[in-house]
């Protein structure tokens, strides 16, 4: 299982730095978000997965750095400064923007999936309790930022001129629709998880009490 997981990732990852993806991110903002979304929401939490519980995993090793609500915080603080319109520019027009961007994306989205659902779950309910704090905080983030791109009566980019038949402001839209139902939701998802598994775990341990 936590081969087929590490394959998954490795795929997301792929499909999002190579091929088509990585060029068209350079034009359209709605590329680039589908980028951003297979970095942080689809192959992040695969990763993570695949590592946790396991002699990979981090969080065993420095559980205070891996605390989920601080990561949550940071991860917001990342990811709304790369889309100021001076970051985003840099990042859709140099190599090494584009490289900062990515790479620190992955970092602050493994570090955020890590933190919920890292070290030994039989014992770190108050990880998991935190953790579902900070992915549903990170899915409130990523659907006020998606939202705030899909209504917005302007275009945010100055330096971008949207693709081909799509207007800048059409472009933008569409990137914040992405944000919103591929992040916003694989976060809750994430956070309705977690609550289950907490739930479960608590009902098994009050089923084996005398």
């Amino acid at each position: 299982m936590r081969r087929a997981l590490l394959i998954a990732g490795i795929a997301a990852l792929a499909a999002a730095w190579s091929g088509p993806l990585r060029e068209l991110a350079h034009y359209p903002f709605s590329g680039h978000m589908v980028m951003h979304m297979l970095v942080v929401a689809v192959a992040a939490p695969l990763l993570a997965f695949a590592a946790a519980g396991s002699g990979f995993d981090p969080t065993q090793r420095a559980p205070g750095f891996f605390a989920p609500i601080p990561a949550s915080v940071g991860e917001l603080v990342l990811v709304w400064a790369w889309h100021a319109p001076a970051p985003h520019h840099l990042a859709r027009e140099t190599t090494w923007g584009l490289v900062a961007e990515q790479g620190s994306f992955l970092l602050a989205g493994l570090w955020v999936w890590l933190a919920a659902f890292g070290g030994d779950p039989r014992h770190d309910h108050g990880r998991r309790a935190a953790g579902v704090i900070g992915l549903l905080l990170t899915s409130m983030h990523m659907t006020l930022l998606g939202a705030l791109l899909a209504l917005a009566p302007r275009a945010v980019y100055a330096h971008h001129t949207g693709h081909g038949q799509i207007d800048a402001l059409a472009d933008q839209h569409l990137g914040g629709v992405v944000m919103i139902v591929v992040g916003g939701v694989a976060y809750l998802s994430g956070g309705l998880w977690l609550t289950w598994e907490l739930l479960r775990s608590r009902h098994d341990v009050t089923e084996a009490a005398p």
